[in-house]
């Protein structure tokens, strides 16, 4: 049974840098069949980008495809380690209301680990868990 992050993340996440287009991002989230992108400042994580972020801060707000990263982007995010322990990942994304996390190591992502990622692990035989397993979903 997976006792940290780093035993059910998904390693090497899809990154963008933060002035690069939503385009872009997109484009990854699609090659990857994810729903989130990590954003980074020089190489750096300082964010995270997601689908909704797109449909709400780029496309509802009518600006392009042209539109920088860091203006749809949430704004600050919270990381975990690869040794934090799943009961940790939980609390955090339960007290922030998040339901994907960055895996950092050293300022950079090694990993990012989500909400379906925990359910798998906990209770496969759920809803969440059933989603999750199938294919097409991050």
């Amino acid at each position: 049974m997976a006792k940290t992050v780093a035993d059910i993340m998904t390693a090497r996440p899809a990154a963008v840098e933060a002035e690069q287009p939503v385009s872009v991002a997109a484009a990854l989230m699609r090659d990857n069949d994810a729903g989130a992108v990590i954003v980074n400042d020089n190489g750096r994580v300082s964010g995270i980008i997601t689908d909704r972020d797109i449909a709400v801060r780029v496309v509802a707000a009518d600006k392009g495809p042209g539109t920088p990263v860091r203006e749809a982007c949430s704004p600050s995010v919270e990381t975990v380690g690869p040794d934090t322990s799943l009961d940790q990942a939980v609390q955090l994304m339960r007290t922030n209301a998040v339901r994907r996390l960055p895996v950092v190591e050293g300022g950079k992502a090694v990993g990012i680990v989500s909400l379906g990622d925990l359910a798998m692990e906990r209770d496969p035989e759920s809803a969440l868990g059933d989603i999750s397993a199938a294919t097409g979903n991050d």
